[in-house]
């Protein structure tokens, strides 16, 4: 049965650590894996700006041997003049994979339904997969083991960043904290899903409307935009009701003495982050960011080899 990625949980936590193993692996010799040679092609569809997304599948593929095609909304029928489930069937004729960043997380899972090649969930306005296992590989290489180390996310709740924190972390046996205005609260099946996996892994998952109480000793502070792509005109809004969630030294202060702070990028310094921290020596956004390349690359590796398995 082929494998697809579309929500964090996707991965057993053997497999996630499968995954992250090979991540370090790939990182230390970049090309030690070359599944598409040939080249075979990946599709690689994109219904959002983007930039490290965009530029990390775009190297990877070619580093494990294939031929990225990247292709715009505006450039295909997809979604539009043609169903998702129809293009799902041309595809597979053609490619080996299909990356997709997009809105509707409905829409992958029609993807992923209609073919038989790997499906990746590169964005949706629910989860943020790939991104998470970028911040996981961040962890290990800090920290070493993620089992039993703590994770505080402070802002904004109810988005896709906020979401994958919770599977992803229970997942790797993560203590989640989520700090979040009232107003934007994690969606409650997905924290249900979060302390489901975290019983079997030793984690937990916490969700409180206090910052300090969810960034208390945390081995590791995480922040995302206040503002994501379609909320432009809230800007005014959500700036007033995120007030006293921002990242500053104060916060990190709560956490412990070796934490580490990641940003997902774009970062707005001075709304949900401060400059003297994401600029300051317990950042670690940029490894963060490199780590996209390295992370997505073990992945499609791994959905590559089980699906050659299931020949």
């Amino acid at each position: 049965m082929t494998r697809h990625f579309l929500r964090d949980d996707d991965l057993s936590p053997a497999e996630q650590a499968e995954v992250l193993d090979l991540a370090v692996r790939l990182k230390a010799d970049r090309f030690a894996e070359r599944p598409l040679e040939g080249p075979r092609t990946v599709a690689v569809f994109f219904d959002k700006t983007s930039t490290r997304t965009r530029i990390s599948f775009s190297v990877g593929i070619t580093d494990l041997g294939g031929s990225p095609l990247i292709i715009s909304s505006s450039d295909s029928q997809l979604g539009g003049k043609e169903s998702v489930a129809d293009t799902a069937r041309v595809l597979e004729r053609m490619v080996d994979a299909i990356v997709w960043r997009t809105f509707a997380q409905s829409g992958l899972e029609e993807m992923a339904a209609g073919t038989t090649v790997p499906v990746v969930n590169a964005l949706s306005d629910d989860f943020h997969p790939c991104q998470l296992l970028a911040d996981l590989l961040t962890v290990k290489e800090r920290f070493g083991d993620l089992a039993g180390r703590s994770l505080a996310y402070v802002g904004d709740g109810a988005n896709n960043m906020s979401h994958s924190y919770l599977l992803a972390g229970a997942t790797a046996g993560m203590h989640v904290r989520i700090g979040s205005p009232a107003g934007y609260p994690p969606r409650a099946d997905i924290v249900a899903d979060a302390e489901r996996i975290a019983a079997t892994t030793g984690g937990s998952v916490l969700v409180t409307t206090n910052p300090r109480e969810a960034v208390a000793d945390a081995d590791v502070v995480v922040t995302d935009t206040w503002i994501s792509m379609g909320q432009e005109s809230e800007k005014a809004e959500r700036i007033a009701e995120f007030a006293g969630y921002g990242v500053d030294d104060a916060l990190m202060a709560e956490a412990a003495d070796e934490a580490i702070f990641l940003h997902c990028l774009p970062a707005y310094r001075g709304y949900e982050v401060e400059a003297s921290v994401i600029d300051g020596p317990q950042s670690v956004v940029w490894d963060e960011a490199e780590n996209r390349l390295h992370a997505q690359k073990a992945l499609l590796a791994w959905l590559l080899a089980h699906k050659e398995d299931a020949r």
